[in-house]
């Protein structure tokens, strides 16, 4: 079984898939990570140098890529945009994958952004909490409407780590 996590940065994808993938003895890959190998640059330095719309193109060329790789057991955390842009959540309905939507209230994950709002290059140079917690609120409005089309759509409130992990491999069964 090949597992897609699904989620707004900062949802927890990639803190929660190599758990998860521990748990299930499956390989885990951080979509951004896979991303930033194939074109020898960080997402950071992608977006500065070539653009957003560069960066969504080559995202659907290597997510086709990794869906039509043989391995299976594989547990992928993608990028929050990812299943929102081109084709892409249609080539993962289409796929033998199985997509989990890690799906939190807007507020925290603003809060959750702002303690960590430098490393995100769509929200680093944000200055007040309440413009990222609008920027935050309109991008899950806009882009729920794909992340609610997964497999598994997991309410997270205040669950920890190892918690949501039980919750996946459970709605897995």
């Amino acid at each position: 079984m090949k597992i897609y996590l699904v989620g707004y940065m900062g949802s927890g994808k990639s803190t929660i898939g190599p758990l998860l993938a521990e748990v299930l003895s499956y390989k885990f890959i951080d979509f951004d990570t896979y991303i930033s190998e194939k074109e020898g640059m960080s997402i950071s330095q992608i977006f500065k140098s070539k653009g957003e719309i560069y960066f969504r193109k080559a995202e659907s060329l290597y997510l086709k890529q990794l869906l039509e790789e043989d391995s299976d057991q594989i547990i992928v955390a993608l990028g929050g945009g990812t299943p929102c842009y081109g084709t892409n959540l249609q080539v993962l309905k289409d796929s033998d994958a199985q997509t989990v939507y890690l799906n939190w209230h807007f507020k925290r994950l603003a809060q959750r952004l702002w303690e960590a709002k430098e490393e995100r290059p769509l929200i680093a140079s944000m200055q007040s909490y309440e413009n990222l917690e609008d920027y935050v609120r309109k991008h899950l409005f806009e882009r729920g409407f794909y992340y609610n089309q997964s497999d598994i759509v997991l309410k997270i409130e205040d669950q920890n780590p190892q918690e949501v992990v039980d919750s996946i491999k459970n709605s897995l069964l």
